[in-house]
């Protein structure tokens, strides 16, 4: 069975959105470098341990924000927030700007995948993502399909 969505086109807020939460989540990591650099403070008691952690979390941030934003910018990105059709199948996931032109990805492509009840979110790399919002399948039937193609596939439980 071949999952054909209509056609929409991704923000780019809720493309930096998204992106934003999942390099925080992916990079979870980074909380404890904050908490080992905060707790400078109790070897050299000095507020400066606070100031020096949340400027180098804030210019953290500013650098990926800068990045994914940098993204919705670049011509070679520009694909990404057209108008776009997907054609998923259990082989791959098709990318449609029109009829007559696509792009396919392959599921090994694809390192992760979120699902919750608003949206179903493939990651391809930290800069690619596909972003499926509910309203896109014309029946909840379609949604659970795709939803049972990542299980198979092993990127949701």
């Amino acid at each position: 069975m071949i999952v054909k969505t209509k056609k929409y086109k991704l923000a780019t807020g809720t493309y930096i959105k998204e992106a934003m939460i999942n390099i925080l989540q992916k990079q979870w990591w980074v909380s404890l470098i904050v908490l080992a650099l905060c707790s400078g403070y109790f070897i050299v008691p000095n507020a400066w341990w606070f100031w020096g952690t949340a400027i180098a979390v804030v210019l953290y941030l500013l650098f990926w924000l800068i990045q994914f934003t940098g993204v919705t910018q670049l011509e070679q990105s520009k694909i990404l927030f057209e108008k776009l059709a997907y054609e998923i199948s259990s082989q791959q996931v098709m990318i449609k700007l029109s009829s007559k032109q696509g792009m396919p990805i392959n599921w090994d492509q694809i390192k992760a995948a979120k699902v919750n009840k608003e949206r179903i979110l493939l990651v391809v790399n930290n800069a690619q993502l596909i972003y499926l919002p509910a309203k896109i399948f014309k029946t909840e039937n379609e949604r659970k399909f795709v939803e049972t193609i990542l299980k198979r596939k092993g990127y949701i439980k």
